[in-house]
């Protein structure tokens, strides 16, 4: 059974994302694509340790936002690729609300992370069609 310190829809959000690095490691897999252990590992700019990585996709895993399978690509069946699921795609709209209230009250580089802001400005439509996108990306990984 699990015990969370209060049944509060924010809280039991929080318990999940609200760490330093989990809400991240999702953003780094939704608008990077980055979806192997080594790519979060060494391309996020964070710079996350090799075991608060694996802790936090254990947990993602274990509720149910991320799903992993051997990546069919590679040749010697070592590597593993890391997929959302809908569960963790229906946490765009939290995402996209992070990249407009940063943008609004903090100095973003707005150059560098153009393809974020640009999303979070877009209408209906558009995050529509990037959410489809992500479901098909996933889901022939799956």
């Amino acid at each position: 059974m699990e015990t969370h310190r209060s049944d509060c829809p924010v809280n039991l959000l929080v318990e999940i994302i609200g760490d330093k690095w989990t809400i991240l490691i999702l953003r780094d897999i939704i608008f990077y694509k980055r979806r192997h252990f080594n790519e979060l590992l060494r391309q996020s700019e964070e710079g996350i340790a090799s075991n608060i990585l694996r802790d936090r996709l254990a947990m993602l895993e274990k509720e149910g936002i991320l799903t992993r399978a051997k990546d069919p690509k590679d040749t010697h069946k070592q590597k593993i690729t890391y997929s959302l699921t809908e569960k963790g795609i229906d946490l765009l709209p939290i995402m996209i609300q992070a990249i407009i209230w940063s943008a609004r009250y903090k100095d973003v580089d707005r150059t560098k992370y153009k393809p974020a802001i640009d999303l979070s400005q877009a209408g209906p439509a558009t995050l529509e069609a990037f959410r489809k996108q992500l479901q098909n990306e996933h889901s022939t990984s799956a």
